[in-house]
């Protein structure tokens, strides 16, 4: 790969990434504002059409480290290249799907390629740039799934309330043969095959307490997110009464604010890692409380829906740079990948939990309260992980008083 670049400038090849990553966010998020059509045209419920979000999820927390274990000898830009190859096939048999059983195989196989693409892309990123810049590259790459979320999911549901969700799904594969283009033609070429650490060692590096828990912190952290923001279009319709036509925009600005969380997120970490976990988790349950608050007034559940953006998305770069540092060199590759599937873990339980409490629980109007819960256990094991990294014990020692 390229020498990595100064700490005044950031290479091109981070775009390159970021269209990848774009295509990928769209086929992922874009489903949340198909939910309603999808379950009329297939003949299933709500709360079943969610669960489509789920098993492209765990699909990516299998794919993840199976994939980047089986790819680590090969070239990082030939494995990005052919994992956009399974991305764009996948999504061309989720708009030929004739039922909901295939549909749910088609997005499995699409979310294989998801884990390792964002696992090796973030290695790729941070070995482009400077060591003041590695959180801010991440965070580069992760721009095309904030970017998938402010233009490709309100596109995608606009789409599919025109043309039918199927339409949207040849969109997304349209996307992923121009994001092989862009990768193939701007991210530097690997020096023939590497030498991959062994397996052992890389699973040795990974086992260590402040990985294994920052994976953790991964998994409830943003599994509120999903909580939410998976049942997002009933919520809008059903809660909040607004129209059809409404869906689109309130995404808008949802996706406006995940830009701006995930470049702040980006420079908060370089700037003081552990600090900025503590804060985005933080303030990411606040907002997921508001939102519980706000879903019955239009303009208060607009203005939470960006805040939920920016909340949520600040704290990707810190937790993705928290398990690559804390992992080492032997074994950031897997980490990170790892830490993809955690993310999506966290989308799994998340959409998995919100349609429990949708069924069985208080429905729509109580996921929100839900979520933050979720999110601020995620904050504990931060608290966990941190004084594990520090060399102190994880549950501190409370001297008791001689009787």
């Amino acid at each position: 790969m390229a020498t990595p670049a100064s700490s005044a400038r950031l290479p091109v090849a981070l775009y390159a990434l970021t269209a990848g990553a774009f295509g990928i966010g769209t086929t992922e998020f874009v489903i949340m504002g198909l939910l309603t059509q999808v379950a009329n045209d297939l003949g299933v419920t709500v709360a079943a059409a969610g669960l489509l979000i789920s098993g492209y999820a765990l699909g990516v927390f299998v794919g993840a480290p199976l994939l980047t274990l089986a790819t680590g000898k090969l070239p990082r830009k030939a494995v990005l290249v052919g994992l956009m190859v399974v991305f764009t096939l996948g999504n061309l048999a989720c708009a030929l799907a004739p039922d909901y059983a295939t549909l749910m195989a088609a997005r499995v196989v699409t979310s294989l390629a998801h884990g390792t693409f964002f696992g090796v892309g973030a290695v790729v990123a941070t070995g482009l740039v400077a060591a003041d810049r590695k959180a801010s590259a991440i965070s580069i790459m992760f721009t095309g799934l904030t970017v998938a979320t402010l233009l490709g999911v309100p596109a995608g549901a606009w789409l599919g309330l025109h043309f039918g969700w199927r339409a949207t799904f040849w969109a997304v594969a349209a996307i992923g043969v121009v994001a092989i283009g862009v990768i193939a033609t701007l991210v530097p070429r690997d020096d023939g095959p590497r030498e991959a650490p062994r397996i052992a060692t890389e699973i040795a590096a990974v086992a260590k307490a402040p990985v294994l828990l920052g994976l953790a912190m991964t998994v409830l952290g943003f599994g509120g997110v999903f909580t939410v923001y998976t049942y997002i279009e009933p919520i809008l319709l059903q809660v909040t009464r607004l129209s059809e036509a409404s869906v689109s925009p309130v995404l808008l600005v949802f996706g406006v604010g995940m830009i701006l969380g995930n470049v702040l997120g980006g420079r908060l970490a370089d700037r003081r890692l552990a600090t900025s976990l503590l804060v985005t988790l933080a303030a990411l349950a606040v907002v997921l409380a508001v939102f519980g608050v706000a879903m019955t007034s239009a303009p208060a559940i607009i203005a939470a829906t960006g805040m939920l953006g920016v909340a949520a998305f600040a704290t990707v770069s810190p937790m993705q740079l928290w398990v690559l540092q804390k992992a080492g060199d032997a074994g950031g590759t897997l980490a990170s990948s790892l830490n993809i599937g955690a993310f999506n873990l966290g989308n799994a339980f998340g959409a998995w939990l919100g349609g429990v409490v949708i069924v069985h629980g208080g429905g729509l109007a109580s996921v929100g309260w839900v979520a933050a819960i979720v999110t601020l256990a995620g904050l504990g094991v931060a608290v966990l992980a941190i004084r594990s990294a520090r060399g102190r014990p994880v549950v501190p020692h409370v001297a008791c008083p001689a009787a």
